[in-house]
């Protein structure tokens, strides 16, 4: 059995995305309904940049979107058997949800425009910040997180990449603060990430509140196979649910560990890396061995599979 897999920030390059617009009119075609959807050219900004301006979340969000539905459409074009489960990294559930029919692409990249600029706005630049503990096991970072954390000083455990590395979030301080103790329990080391704003942890309730009638707006449908939540780690089929989960999501840890064990209950024992990096396939490797993971990011890898 196979699934399909998201990536989420991390994987945008200028110039993403352009070998598929070259080698595909589909995915040339879906690059322009993104334009067309967002009102402003998505498209020039993947292949030309600036890369601040593609940096920027707001931008970030809709780019990998797109990249991912581009592959998505291609995959489609060419007879790929639909997946029989779907699991994106945070963003990447925005991706999932297309793949599985459940949402329309036009609808949710500019969902995720406006995601990613209330994301943006929610906490001032410099105050908030984000680092990837690695060597040291999700539950020993969760709980010193929850030790330390204070009101004015929150920080949280926001993704459980894999077994051995886990992503905190919440303010600089706390998060400069924790990570002395982080390396005095036994992790290796503790790397800043670049990223534009605290995503996944309680500084983002902001966001929920802005970003449910946005969802609520959209005509969410069933999906074609299960939908893995990033927030419960559990299969959903039901489209009820879908705007709760992603609200919970936008301040609730990426479980993408147990993802990818709930992935491998349902009998998948391959899944296609749908869009920009190979991310996801180190993560799973690391996670269960036994789940093989064909990154296709590239025109070039999409044509090894014709």
């Amino acid at each position: 059995m196979r699934a399909w897999i998201f990536p989420g920030q991390g994987a945008q390059v200028v110039g993403m995305a352009q070998d598929l617009a070259r080698d595909f009119a589909v995915a040339r075609e879906t690059l322009e309904e993104a334009n067309d959807a967002l009102g402003f050219s998505i498209q020039a900004l993947m292949a030309e940049g600036p890369t601040e301006s593609l940096m920027r979340t707001a931008n970030t969000q809709p780019a990998i979107l797109s990249h991912s539905v581009a592959v998505i459409r291609v995959l489609q074009s060419m007879g790929s058997s639909p997946p029989e489960a779907v699991a994106g990294h945070s963003l990447g559930e925005y991706s999932a949800l297309v793949a599985a029919g459940a949402i329309d692409f036009a609808d949710a990249v500019r969902a995720v425009h406006q995601r990613g600029t209330f994301m943006q706005s929610a906490v001032p630049e410099g105050i908030g910040s984000m680092a990837a503990v690695i060597g040291l096991a999700g539950d020993q970072v969760a709980a010193l997180c929850a030790e330390h954390s204070r009101e004015d000083a929150l920080v949280e455990a926001a993704n459980f990449n894999d077994t051995k590395q886990t992503v905190i979030a919440g303010h600089k301080n706390a998060v400069e603060m924790l990570t002395p103790k982080l390396k005095d329990a036994g992790a290796r080391r503790v790397l800043p990430l670049p990223v534009s704003a605290p995503f996944h942890c309680a500084l983002m309730a902001p966001v929920a509140a802005q970003l449910r009638p946005v969802l609520e707006s959209i005509n969410f449908r069933s999906p074609s196979c299960p939908v893995i939540a990033n927030v419960t780690a559990s299969p959903n089929e039901d489209q009820r649910q879908f705007v709760d989960l992603l609200i919970r999501q936008v301040t609730g840890s990426v479980r993408w560990v147990e993802s990818v064990q709930t992935l491998a209950r349902l009998g998948i024992s391959e899944a296609y890396e749908v869009g920009p990096g190979r991310a996801l396939a180190g993560m799973i490797k690391r996670i269960d061995p036994e789940i093989t993971v064909i990154s296709l990011g590239t025109s070039e890898a999409l044509k090894e599979l014709l």
